[in-house]
């Protein structure tokens, strides 16, 4: 009998993960999914925040695995209330979830133990932020302490620039209570790379790393955003460089969530700034960044379902390690109107039936389904579409070429993913 496997979100990680459970013969539920998962599986009118919701769901359905793709439901306890009930969930608990949910903790953390990242500071008072960074000088960076789906961070390039951020955060609320505290740390020179390792609570499995691309227009300007593109594997993290994260980075943090009672298991993604071939932590996410999944489930070359359930279960080493592709992965963010402010909702989206190339894909996020089966934008981003070929500037091609041929009215879309690699 098929695996019954739940999977918690929207966006197009959740897209990639499903098709990544389809592949391992599963029965997939999306909760509460998007157009695209509906036409390809089955969605549950669930939203991914209702955490008493989605147990009932994963009970109701008989779900023998679910699989937690955004940070909120993880931080607010998912795959603990999941467990009380029998029920495997890969994702970290609420209290290894701290990693991602405060920054603070995280810095605080990572001096503690010793992990390489940017010198800093905490506060929780607007006036003697702005007092510190009056006298320190710029640039800095300021950072929300709590979630702000990928926008609470501002570089500030100016003592202005970073008054007005600590204003926005801690005085105006921008991004609610996650602005409550604000941590105020160094610029560190390099270039930025994600690195994702599915853990045990002990063991890591190494993907492939990757290089996302924040802001929104081309030549890294404008706003930060969720993302807007990625590739992979990213040429920047090199074996030697890989070698060294693992042994100031990871393995020191899974050693220490351990000894801290809050021991680790699922996706541990971490930002890593990289300069003269020396890896610093920038921040922890305990989940598959959102594009950078799209190209780094498909360069998995094994049962990935899989390795999923062996992290859950907490045993790695009953899973034969599946390899790294050799080939490379490109996917391209098509936005909505107006994101990442206010984006434009409910136009309609042509070209999703034009036929694909071998190795491209189009995975939906911000989508919906109206009536006559008319699929139109539903947020801010829209779709990631991309491809896979033996070379990145193929895959880049064949993401491009798919990309020209899906339309909606106020489409915009960065051209240059991949330039670093280039």
């Amino acid at each position: 009998m098929a695996k019954r496997v739940l999977i918690v979100g929207s966006g197009a990680r959740e897209h990639a993960l499903a098709l990544a459970a389809r592949a391992s013969e599963a029965d997939v539920l999306v909760a509460p999914g998007n157009a695209g998962t509906e036409a390809a599986f089955r969605n549950a009118a669930v939203r991914a925040d209702d955490v008493p919701g989605l147990v009932s769901l994963a009970v109701r359905e008989r779900v023998d695995l679910v699989l937690v793709g955004p940070e909120l439901p993880l931080t607010l306890g998912l795959v603990d209330a999941l467990g009380e009930r029998g029920i495997l969930a890969f994702g970290p608990s609420k209290r290894a979830a701290e990693l991602e949910a405060s920054k603070v903790f995280m810095k605080r953390f990572a001096a503690r133990h010793g992990i390489p990242t940017a010198a800093f500071e905490v506060f929780d008072d607007v006036a003697t932020a702005r007092a510190y960074v009056a006298k320190r000088g710029a640039p800095v960076v300021v950072k929300a302490d709590g979630l702000a789906a990928g926008k609470g961070v501002v570089v500030a390039s100016s003592v202005d620039e970073a008054l007005l951020a600590l204003g926005r955060m801690m005085q105006e609320r921008l991004f609610g209570e996650a602005g409550r505290s604000v941590v105020v740390e160094d610029l560190l020179p390099g270039q930025e790379a994600s690195f994702h390792v599915v853990c045990d609570g002990k063991r890591p499995v190494v993907l492939a790393a990757a290089q996302d691309h924040k802001r929104v227009h081309d030549g890294d300007r404008g706003p930060n955003t969720g993302g807007m593109g990625a590739y992979a594997p990213a040429p920047l993290v090199t074996p030697d460089i890989e070698g060294k994260v693992l042994d100031t980075i990871i393995l020191p943090t899974l050693s220490a969530m351990g000894r801290e009672g809050a021991p680790f298991r699922g996706v541990l993604f971490a930002g890593l700034m990289i300069a003269g071939g020396e890896p610093r932590l920038l921040e922890f996410n305990v989940r598959f960044g959102d594009p950078e999944a799209t190209v780094v489930l498909p360069l998995y070359e094994g049962d990935l379902l899989g390795l999923l359930e062996a992290a859950a279960r907490g045993d790695l080493t009953s899973v034969a390690s599946g390899r790294r592709s050799t080939e490379a992965a490109l996917s391209v963010v098509m936005a909505a109107e107006g994101y990442p402010g206010k984006p434009a909702q409910g136009d309609a989206i042509e070209g999703l039936d034009a036929p694909l190339e071998p190795g491209a894909f189009v995975l939906h996020a911000g989508t919906a389904r109206q009536g006559g089966g008319k699929i139109v934008t539903a947020g801010g981003r829209v779709l990631t579409v991309g491809a896979r070929a033996e070379t990145l500037a193929e895959a880049s091609a064949k993401a491009y070429r798919a990309v020209s041929r899906i339309h909606f009215r106020g489409e915009h879309h960065r051209t240059d993913i991949g330039h670093r690699a280039r």
